[in-house]
């Protein structure tokens, strides 16, 4: 079976790049292990939850956690009843109590209004109703919305040495201070906007990582680090990475044969049958029984006379449960999420199979309206066949848009409707990044903008702008040195350039830019405190790069130069006169499609036309826009992927489970240019064949066996790549394998 910490490390460098750069053996033997881990689970498996086992080194012997060195005071806490932040399924967290922490980590979480009957019966409008949600119809300000949710704590995820005894447990559950009867936790969840409250679990654990557990994503004890496996430790390229090996986790899951999924959630096949075999409580009789009430929820009783009105019922499934003979016992602890997340595929596999679209043969039409809330509401109306045929498992929201004032079927969305990916904000890319400030000099960076290119300017960091006004007056003269790294300038490399002054915001106008400036290129700038030059020096690249039709060895910003580096805009202006549909459409993707932080321009394909033209274009445009697509996909230029659109209209990438499908364009930015040994180039930046390349990652070691001084010694170096200057020594029980290549 394989082990994080074993002599092949679960996680590669390739899958970073998502699941479909993965090869088939690398897939294979992460899907081995995290069939494992399914199995040895009670309950169902997140993806998130998933990543942390082959990340962290979740142990199948019985220690889970416990037996990697991982830094538990680094875990956020929370207590129950209490304002908490966004903790997402996933996270590894300290249960706070008045004795012992309790160390656990998050499997499950749902939304746990108060408006419960029951039977699970819940109002309307709480089904897809936003975070911050105050009534029907009444979404709230959406500033910092606050949603009261359920998490399932998996006390037990640390092994034995780190777990409370039953006693111990039973004593908390039974003073509901710190643990509720069930021993879960609720809280009243602070987001930080309405945006990150709409983010699906995966991209929410993703910022989870990078902020409030930074230190522990980028702990050296891991089996592999990220930093290794992305190839750096820059935002950037750690979130990139990131999301590439949980959309690899993502795939394995669901390409499993064994497995069984319900959104993100696994289970192995073999506990559904189990269930469904059981005559006890929560066992097929009932998960039966919950399926036709469900589906005779809304009909109405027959009359001798007159007609019926309409009638809609909403039923959440946590609820619902609890309602079960029996079935107490069985809800506490992670059990609740196993029964949940259960009931839940019983009632999609009845929905599939016994009806059409959600209409059943008594006339009421059953779908899944909201995933989230009360473990997932389902919506029964009869009669059912007056509403319009649609998927019965996309999370709707119909519930809340009928307490909207002008309940209608959303607005299809526009080419710039937010994409659920991390966003490249222009306010930010203006402002620059202040890389140092101390008594000799003041150092900052900033990407070169399209503007500035044709303007012959550049910003001045505000610092700068108050020191020169103070000394210099509103529009001193000083000496701009340029130094364009590996590369010899003319009359470019010393000039002497106006800085004009405001109160709070300045520049250097009348700029001659080297020929090979374009937007996006990185620009580091540093003036001495009282000096009358600024020094501008680019960074080169460890090696080439392609970046649409543009090579460069010099570092840059993938998301300037994705928007403002298109056809139709150089130095010499911007404007799409003149451009064909293959320009006219990579322009428009790559100007219309919202950013990804590496780079990345995602477009509904639907509203391609209209964006292009402004308006809906002639049929004979519409077909040429068409076959240029056709032809910039099939030359690899861009790339299609799949999103979903919620109840409101609004795309999201990835795709979010229970949504409808749409299709999408992306453009996917930079290629390394490889270098052979023989002088030519490989475009493809596909590289040598059947090379793999390994980073350095822990080795557990067994019993009696301990590393030598050279790998201690390799270990203190690997972690000060990672940014700790003075290293860290092995953890006990580990070794450390330095990177290297495997011929496949």
């Amino acid at each position: 079976m394989p082990d994080p910490y074993g002599d092949r490390a679960l996680l590669t460098s390739a899958m970073t790049k998502g699941y479909d750069g993965v090869g088939d053996d690398e897939r294979g033997r992460l899907r081995r292990y995290l069939e494992a881990v399914v199995a040895d689970r009670t309950a169902p498996v997140h993806t998130t939850v998933a990543f942390n086992a082959a990340y962290f080194g979740y142990d199948l012997e019985g220690d889970g956690y416990g037996g990697s060195p991982l830094c538990l005071e680094d875990f956020p806490v929370i207590t129950s009843g209490e304002c908490a932040p966004v903790l997402p399924v996933g996270a590894m967290v300290c249960v706070a109590t008045g004795s012992d922490p309790l160390y656990a980590e998050i499997v499950y979480r749902e939304g746990a209004h108060t408006e419960v009957g029951a039977l699970g019966e819940i109002p309307a409008w709480v089904s897809g109703a936003p975070a911050g949600a105050e009534g029907p119809g009444r979404p709230g300000d959406g500033a910092a919305p606050r949603r009261r949710e359920l998490l399932v704590p998996d006390l037990h995820a640390f092994g034995p040495a780190l777990s409370l005894s039953a006693a111990q447990l039973h004593r908390l559950r039974t003073r509901r201070r710190w643990i509720n009867e069930d021993g879960h936790v609720v809280v009243d969840v602070r987001y930080p906007s309405s945006e990150a409250a709409r983010r699906d679990d995966v991209t929410a654990y993703a910022d989870h990582l990078l902020t409030t557990a930074r230190e522990q994503l980028l702990s050296p004890f891991v089996p592999v680090s990220l930093a290794a496996l992305a190839g750096g430790t820059q935002d950037d390229d750690l979130r990139a990475g990131l999301l590439g090996l949980l959309d690899t986790v993502r795939g394995v899951l669901a390409s499993s044969a064994t497995l069984r999924t319900w959104g993100d959630y696994a289970m192995t096949r073999s506990s559904l049958a189990d269930c469904w075999r059981d005559t006890g409580p929560l066992g097929g009789d009932d998960l039966r029984y919950l399926a036709a009430a469900v589906e005779r929820a809304a009909t109405p009783e027959k009359r001798r006379y007159g007609l019926t009105k309409p009638v809609t019922v909403y039923t959440a499934v946590g609820p619902r449960l609890r309602g079960f003979p029996g079935a107490t016992e069985l809800l506490r602890g992670v059990g609740y999420a196993a029964a949940v997340c259960r009931a839940n595929v019983a009632l999609a596999d009845v929905l599939q199979g016994d009806s059409d679209q959600g209409l059943f043969e008594n006339g009421s039409r059953v779908t899944l309206d909201d995933a989230f809330e009360g473990g997932g509401v389902w919506r029964s109306h009869h009669p059912g066949d007056a509403e319009a045929p649609g998927d019965p498992l996309a999370s709707a929201g119909r519930g809340w848009a009928s307490t909207l004032p002008a309940a209608s079927e959303p607005e299809s969305a526009t080419a710039l409707d937010p994409i659920d990916v991390p966003l490249a904000d222009d306010a930010t890319l203006d402002t620059g990044e202040l890389l140092r400030s101390d008594e000799e000099e003041i150092v900052w960076r900033a990407p070169l903008r399209l503007a500035q290119l044709i303007g012959g300017w550049f910003p001045l960091h505000p610092y700068v702008v108050e020191e020169l006004r103070g000394s210099h007056g509103a529009r001193p003269t000083v000496r701009l040195e340029l130094d364009h790294s590996g590369e010899v300038l003319d009359n470019e490399a010393a000039q002497d350039v106006v800085a004009e002054l405001g109160d709070e915001s300045g520049r250097l106008t009348g700029i001659i830019w080297p020929r090979d400036f374009f937007p996006g290129l990185l620009l580091e700038l540093r003036r001495l405190h009282g000096g009358s030059v600024i020094r501008l020096a680019t960074t080169r690249l460890k090696e080439r790069v392609w970046i649409g039709d543009r090579e460069t060895g010099h570092c840059y910003d993938p998301r300037v130069l994705t928007r403002e580096d298109t056809p139709g805009s150089d130095r010499h202006g911007d404007s799409a006169l003149g451009l064909g549909p293959r320009q006219l459409v990579m322009r428009t993707v790559r100007r219309c499609g919202l950013l990804t932080l590496d780079g990345h321009a995602l477009m509904d394909r639907s509203v391609l036309p209209n964006a292009v033209y402004g308006r809906r274009p002639a049929r004979s445009q519409a077909a040429a826009l068409e076959s240029a697509v056709a032809d910039l996909l099939t030359e690899g230029l861009l790339e299609p992927a799949l999103g979903s659109r919620d109840t409101w209209g609004q795309p999201h990438f990835p795709q979010r489970d229970g949504q409808r499908t749409i299709p999408l364009i992306g453009y996917r930015p930079a290629v390394p240019r490889v270098i052979h040994p023989w002088g030519g180039t490989d475009q493809g930046g596909e590289g040598l064949r059947g090379v793999q390349f390994v980073p350095g990652h822990l080795r557990r070691l067994r019993p009696g066996c301990f590393p030598s001084e050279v790998q201690r010694a390799a270990f203190r170096e690997h972690c000060r790549g990672l940014g700790k200057a003075d290293g860290w020594e092995l953890p006990y029980g580990y070794t450390f394998v330095t990177e290297h290549t495997r011929g496949r």
